[in-house]
């Protein structure tokens, strides 16, 4: 069956079968995490389920986008992420590589996830002005939440005992980001049932690879923390609210009275949305 004849990710109005598959197949590798033992990233992979997919459930009836509540959003993704990407792949890349005799390579594999997040990122940007059948920024997303899923697996897999608040940090992010998404969709008539994809992408990735068997090597753990850590600190500083002219919430403010007043009052939450995400992170780490 052609994309072209029935369009998976433009069907109108309609449910998407890709979507629909996706969220089969995390279920399937939810019973194979259940009895493979991968409880944490089992946990990790649903909260980044339910996040995107109510986050695209409330973006798919709103009637308009509320940029207070996108900024916030960006806002305490953004700080969690960089907190959490800051103080538990970091020290654990630099710390393993110190253990291998190479302490320098846990920053080498930081430089690497940060060069690739950034070339993925920029490549994958020239794909959206492709013209094709199916949404390309939906499959932008989805790239996204599967790479993202197969490091969260894979520094799992390497160092079991790590916390779970990591993984909840990492994908805190999907709430806003399908809502946004969700947002763009409708308004190019598009059907949000194909948020489906990346909602459920990053179990799709995570849980097989953190049942991977990997080898107990200091200096292979340390290039997988740092690669996770960079590929991780790419994508909070992506996410952080970028309220400068041309950007998506200027997009949004240009509906609004004032846009101009209103993008600079936005700044200021910019920047307190995320310290408190930040914040929350710390606070989170001290309890626990």
């Amino acid at each position: 069956m052609s994309i072209n004849s029935n369009p998976i990710f433009n069907n109108t109005g309609s449910v998407s079968a890709t979507g629909l598959a996706s969220v089969a197949g995390l279920l399937i590798l939810s019973a194979v995490a259940v009895t493979g033992g991968a409880s944490k990233v089992l946990v990790i992979s649903w909260v980044a389920f339910v996040a995107m997919a109510l986050g695209a459930w409330l973006g798919a009836r709103a009637d308009e986008t509320n940029p207070y509540r996108l900024v916030w959003g960006y806002g305490l993704a953004s700080g969690a992420m960089v907190t959490s990407a800051a103080m538990f792949l970091v020290p654990q890349a630099m710390g393993l590589g110190g253990q291998a005799g190479a302490a320098r390579i846990g920053g080498v594999g930081i430089a690497a996830g940060l060069v690739v997040g950034y070339g993925t990122h920029t490549i994958g940007h020239r794909l959206t002005h492709v013209e094709t059948s199916f949404d390309m920024t939906t499959l932008a997303i989805a790239a996204h939440a599967l790479s993202a899923g197969l490091v969260i697996g894979l520094v799992y897999a390497s160092m079991p005992e790590l916390g779970i608040l990591l993984g909840l940090a990492i994908v805190s992010h999907k709430g806003p980001a399908g809502y946004a998404a969700a947002r763009r969709l409708g308004r190019s008539d598009k059907s949000a049932t194909a948020l489906l994809l990346p909602a459920a992408g990053v179990g799709l990735t995570a849980i097989p690879s953190a049942l991977l068997p990997v080898p107990e090597s200091a200096l292979l753990n340390a290039v997988i923390f740092g690669f996770a850590a960079g590929i991780f600190l790419h994508v909070a500083m992506d996410f952080l609210p970028n309220c400068e002219a041309g950007s998506e919430i200027d997009e949004v403010c240009e509906l609004h009275d004032h846009s101009h007043d209103l993008l600079d009052e936005l700044r200021t939450h910019a920047v307190g949305s995320t310290a408190v995400g930040a914040a929350i992170i710390v606070l989170a780490w001290v309890a626990i």
